[in-house]
């Protein structure tokens, strides 16, 4: 339970960071977690391949708050083109 609890922290707090680092708006407390919880996966990946581990609560916010923009990034580069 503490680690679901976790993940939804961590996920709410990367999204509304991505977002705002990305300077983007229209996202509601789900559309945060939403991303937050898509960018820690695509963070974690991303990281990995680097060869860096998100060990603790920062880090891990850092990992999915940098997959959240990758994430962000990646949509409207595909919205973009449409």
């Amino acid at each position: 339970m503490a680690n679901i609890l976790t993940l939804l922290i961590v996920g709410a707090v990367a999204g509304w960071l991505a977002s705002v680092l990305m300077k983007t708006k229209g996202f509601t407390l789900g559309g945060f977690l939403v991303l937050g919880i898509l960018g820690a996966v695509v963070g974690g990946v991303v990281f990995d391949l680097i060869g860096l581990g998100a060990y603790g609560l920062i880090a891990r916010i850092i990992s999915a708050t940098v997959g959240a923009m990758i994430v962000i990034w990646a949509v409207k580069a595909i919205w973009k083109k449409s």
